[in-house]
C-alpha cells in the first residue's frame, strides 16, 4: 500500500473510533440471541467485575511486597563484616534508585544502621520504630497500608536476616500502584464510563446482560537420561568453521559432539555445564546456551523430565497462567528466536524496566513523532511483559518467550484512548519495520475501513494479527478481533472457566488466561490486571514461538496450528465462549515442529478464511 493511498484515507476519515485497551464501547444496541446470553444480571455482572477488580488490587500489593521482601534479602546477603558504613550506603542508594517505591530504606546492624530517605508522616514514622523493634528481635514485620496527607498509599515492611542476629532492612514503601491499577481497572473492566466525555465522540449502552523445583542439575532432574551434567546445548549465531568447532573441542576437552540442524550439544570430560554455559556466552555469539535437560528432536513426550520451571521471583507464587496452558513444557522445544519480532499495538512500554532489559526494540511513537514510546499508562508494559519478561533472572515474572523481541508501539494516549489511524499507522509501521506477529490488545464496536485496509495489509505481508475481544460480556463482535485477517481471543480463569468480563461470539478463535495475570508495570514495578487485554499477549507470544521453531510457516498455517492444538473447553468442538478451545503451547509447539507446508492443508486454510469472511458478512447486514 503506497504512501499516496495512505494520504487519500486520513482525508476522508469521517468517524473517530475509540480504541480502549480491552474495551469496547457500542454503538448501536442488539439484543443477544437467548441460546448466548449468560444467565447474569447488570447487577450480578457487575458485582462479577468488582470482585475481579479487588482482586487485581490485593494480587498487585503482594506482588510489591513480595518484590520488595526479595530486594531487602539481597541487600543483605551482600554484606560482609568488613563493609564500611560508605559501602553499605551506597548499595542501599542503589537498591532505591533502581526501585522509586521505596520512599526511605534503614539497614539496621546492631546499634549502627543506615538510613537513607524520608518518612511521609508521623504514621508512617510509627510503623517505622514498631517494624525495627521486630526486624531487631528477629522477627518479619509488615503494617496494614495506610494514606498519608498528600493522598498515597504506603506501607512499612520489616525484613530480618534470619540469623537472629539484630541485622534487617526496614523500609517504607509507596503503593499508590495499587490506586493506578485500581483506576486502571475500573476503566478495563467498564466499572465507570471511559473514555471521558468531551475527549471523542461516543455512544455507549449498557451490556447486554451487564508450581518451586527448578533445574540446576543432572541431580535435580533425576533423570541423567534427560540432563547430563557435562552436557550443554548450544545455537550459535554464525555457522562453525571447523577450525573453530576443534578449538572449542581443545577448550572444553570434548568428549562427544552431536549437531542437530544448527544447534549443537556438547559433551566435555571434565567441565560442569556451568562452566560450559559461561564460557559460551563470554566467548561467542550465540542464539542461546542451555544445560541438557531439553529433547531437541520432534517427538519430545512432554513428561516431567522436560518440565521447565523458571526461577523468577513472583513465578511460582502468582503465575497460575503459564503451567496452565503447558508452556513450562513448550519450553522445551522453543523459547523462541530473537529475528521473530513481536509487535505491540498500546500504551508503549517502560523502556528501562529491569525485567525488560535486553528485550525490547526501539519501536515509535505514533501519539507523538517526536517523543520515544514510554508508557504513560501502564497496560502496554504490563502486555510486553506477558510476552516477553526476562525469563530465569531471579527477577519479578517469566514471559512466555525468552528470546522474541518486542516491538514497542504506542498508538494510544496517556488516557489510554487513540483514534483508528494512530492504530491503522502504527500497524503499517510495525510490518514494514519486521514484525512477524502484532498484539492489539484494543478494540471497538464500530467497523473502520481504513483501519481494516491497514489490517489486510500487514496480513498481506504475512503477518499474524492477534487481538482482544473486549470485557463487556457481550456477543456484539467487535474490531478488529472481528476482522477475518485477525485471531480473536476471548479470556479464562484459573478454573478454565471464561472469565465473566470477556466477549464472546462465533468469531472468537481461541481463549487464553486473563484473570490476575501478574506481569511487568511502570516504575520498575510490578501488577496484576484482569482482561481479554492480557489474554490476547498469551496467544501473540505464542504464535512468536511457533514461528521460532518454524519460520517457514505462513501466518494462516501459524493460526491454524493454534486452532487445533487448543484444548476443547465448553461445548465440544469449536463454540461461542472459548473458539477452539483454551491455547496448549506444548501442543502448539510440538505440531508446528512436524508441521509440513503441503497441498493437503489448503482446504482447512481456505475453510477457515472463508468462515471468517461469511461471518464479517453477516456481521455487516
Amino acid at each position: 500500500m503506497n504512501a499516496k493511498k495512505w494520504v487519500g484515507l486520513c482525508a476522508i476519515i469521517a468517524l473517530v473510533a475509540i480504541v480502549v485497551p480491552g474495551t469496547r464501547y457500542i454503538f448501536n444496541d442488539r439484543k443477544a440471541p437467548e441460546s448466548e446470553v449468560r444467565n447474569f444480571s447488570a447487577h450480578q455482572e457487575k458485582a462479577l467485575k468488582v470482585k475481579t477488580l479487588n482482586k487485581d488490587m490485593d494480587a498487585t500489593s503482594l506482588l510489591c511486597t513480595t518484590e520488595c521482601s526479595k530486594e531487602f534479602r539481597k541487600l543483605m546477603s551482600n554484606e560482609t563484616k568488613t563493609g564500611t558504613m560508605k559501602a553499605q550506603t551506597d548499595k542501599v542508594a542503589h537498591m532505591m534508585d533502581m526501585h522509586k517505591h521505596m520512599v526511605y530504606v534503614s539497614w539496621i546492624n546492631g546499634d549502627r544502621s543506615v538510613n537513607r530517605g524520608s518518612l511521609p508522616d508521623n504514621t508512617a514514622s510509627q510503623f517505622v520504630n514498631e517494624a525495627k523493634a521486630k526486624v531487631k528481635a528477629g522477627q518479619p514485620y509488615q503494617s496494614k497500608p495506610f494514606m498519608s496527607q498528600t493522598g498515597s498509599r504506603y506501607m512499612v515492611l520489616g525484613v530480618p536476616s534470619g540469623k537472629n542476629n539484630g541485622i534487617g532492612v526496614v523500609g517504607v514503601i509507596n503503593q499508590d500502584i495499587v490506586t493506578q491499577v485500581e483506576r486502571h481497572q475500573k476503566r478495563n473492566l467498564r466499572l465507570v464510563p471511559y473514555p471521558a466525555e468531551g475527549n471523542y465522540r461516543i455512544e455507549s449502552v449498557e451490556p447486554n446482560t451487564n508450581r518451586e523445583t527448578t533445574v540446576r542439575d543432572g541431580e535435580d532432574n533425576g533423570n541423567a537420561s534427560h540432563y547430563h551434567v557435562k552436557d550443554v546445548v548450544v545455537h550459535f549465531q554464525d555457522k562453525l568453521t571447523n577450525q573453530q568447532l576443534e578449538q572449542i573441542k581443545k577448550k572444553i576437552n570434548a568428549e562427544k559432539i552431536q549437531r542437530i540442524g544448527d544447534t549443537y550439544v556438547f559433551r566435555s570430560k571434565n567441565m560442569d555445564a556451568d562452566r560450559m554455559v559461561h564460557y559460551f556466552q563470554k566467548s561467542w555469539k550465540t542464539e542461546y546456551v542451555e544445560p541438557h535437560y531439553l529433547y531437541l528432536t520432534n517427538d519430545t513426550t512432554g513428561d516431567a523430565a522436560n518440565i521447565i520451571t523458571p526461577n523468577d521471583a513472583l513465578y511460582a507464587q502468582y503465575q497460575w497462567n503459564l503451567p496452565s496452558i503447558e508452556t513450562e513444557k513448550g519450553w522445551g522445544l522453543s523459547k523462541g528466536n530473537d529475528q521473530v519480532i513481536v509487535a505491540t499495538m498500546d500504551t508503549g512500554v517502560q523502556a528501562d524496566h529491569p525485567d525488560l532489559k535486553g528485550r525490547l526494540m526501539e519501536g515509535t511513537n505514533i501519539v507523538d513523532p517526536k517523543a520515544a514510546p514510554n508508557d504513560d499508562v501502564g497496560h502496554g508494559t504490563h502486555v510486553a511483559g506477558i510476552i516477553g519478561a526476562t525469563v530465569n533472572n531471579g527477577e519479578g515474572v517469566a514471559g512466555i518467550s525468552w528470546y522474541n523481541k518486542i516491538m514497542p508501539v504506542k498508538v494510544l494516549d496517556s488516557t489510554g484512548a487513540g483514534s483508528t489511524y494512530s492504530v491503522a499507522q502504527g500497524i503499517i509501521w510495525a510490518t514494514d519495520h519486521g514484525a512477524k506477529v502484532i498484539n492489539m490488545s484494543l478494540g471497538n464496536y464500530a467497523q473502520a475501513e481504513f483501519l481494516h485496509d491497514a489490517i489486510k495489509y500487514a496480513y498481506d505481508h504475512d503477518v499474524v494479527l492477534v487481538a482482544a475481544s473486549g470485557n463487556d460480556n457481550t456477543d456484539r463482535p467487535g474490531y478488529p478481533a472481528a476482522y477475518p485477517e485477525v485471531f480473536a481471543v476471548a479470556a479464562t480463569d484459573a478454573s478454565k472457566n471464561k472469565a465473566s468480563f470477556s466477549n464472546y461470539g462465533d468469531y472468537i478463535d481461541v481463549a487464553a488466561p486473563g484473570d490476575s495475570i501478574a506481569s511487568t508495570y511502570p516504575g520498575s514495578q510490578y501488577a496484576a490486571l484482569s482482561g481479554t487485554s492480557m489474554a490476547s499477549p498469551h496467544v501473540a507470544a505464542l504464535a512468536g514461538l511457533i514461528r521460532s521453531i518454524n519460520p517457514d510457516l505462513n501466518n494462516e498455517e501459524v493460526m491454524d496450528i493454534m486452532r487445533k492444538s487448543a484444548i476443547d473447553l465448553g461445548d465440544k468442538g469449536k463454540d461461542n465462549y472459548y473458539g477452539y478451545g483454551l491455547i496448549d503451547v506444548d501442543k502448539a509447539l510440538m505440531a508446528a515442529s512436524n508441521y509440513t507446508t503441503a497441498l493437503q492443508n489448503f482446504p482447512n486454510q481456505t475453510k477457515n478464511r472463508l468462515e471468517a469472511i461469511g461471518r464479517r458478512y453477516n456481521a455487516g447486514k
